[in-house]
């Protein structure tokens, strides 16, 4: 390419640059140089958030222990987390609608988890799934560091897909009155699918599903929309630490099975 032909297209690039400026600072951050840290450190971020917890938080303080990872996705790596924006809309329906059991599809490091749990009314109880074994490991050390016991905060590991259909008989979850989804937004319809086939969600339960607008969810928003089982409502949030990227949760009202 000529040098002329490059410098045609410099303000166009710049203007780009410019305008997606924080989307750019986002794909750099979570992917290039978490990348090389995990090469270097031979850590995962989660794992590496959690030394920083446990040098810096009080154990036995949830709320501690949240708004230390807070700080460690503000001032060292972005976390990828729900974040305290949205943090305070999942604890004001949990504390409103006091749910006896709720379901997470997606622990990670256990950030939500821990909302979740310090916001449950006495004797609530909170499954939460993780895929991922080493992640899981995480999120358990944490979950119980913040003083959380199996009875109230049970971590179940293995994929949502597989895990759902046995959460009657292998789990005794008869129903769930809240459910967070919050692992891959591509999984959201056919898990919320499953939790019907299986009529675990109560007439009355309430679904949570964050990352809806980015990076979306829009197969899931339609059927919830357009099947007539579900009031549907959005919370319209940015990204922790990103606020100028728009996202939202969105929460249903699942009307029964019609």
């Amino acid at each position: 390419m000529s040098p002329a032909i490059a410098l045609a297209f410099l303000p166009l690039v710049v203007t780009l640059l410019v305008r997606y400026r924080h989307y750019f600072r986002l794909l750099v951050g979570t992917v290039l140089l978490r990348s090389l840290r995990d090469c270097l450190s031979g850590l995962r971020i989660e794992e590496r958030a959690f030394s920083y917890v446990l040098t810096h938080a009080l154990p036995g303080d949830p709320g501690h222990i949240l708004t230390t990872l807070d700080h460690w996705s503000s001032h060292y790596e972005y976390l990828s987390h729900m974040g305290p924006v949205k943090g305070q809309i999942l604890m004001r329906l949990v504390e409103e609608k006091a749910p006896a059991c709720v379901l997470e599809l997606g622990t990670y490091c256990g950030y939500s988890t821990l909302l979740i749990a310090q916001a449950l009314p006495p004797g609530g109880r909170l499954l939460t799934v993780e895929r991922d074994p080493r992640t899981a490991t995480v999120a358990e050390k944490l979950i119980r560091l913040a003083g959380f016991d199996e009875h109230t905060v049970e971590l179940i590991v293995g994929s949502s897909e597989e895990v759902i259909p046995c959460l009657r008989t292998q789990y005794q979850l008869s129903r769930a009155d809240l459910v967070l989804l919050i692992h891959r937004p591509r999984c959201y319809l056919r898990d919320l699918q499953l939790l019907e086939a299986h009529a675990l969600l109560p007439a009355g339960a309430t679904v949570l599903a964050d990352h809806v607008l980015f990076p979306g969810a829009p197969r899931f928003l339609q059927y919830a929309k357009s099947c007539g089982r579900y009031r549907c409502r959005l919370h319209h949030t940015g990204l922790p630490d990103f606020p100028a990227i728009k996202d939202g949760i969105a929460q249903l009202t699942y009307a029964g099975p019609g």
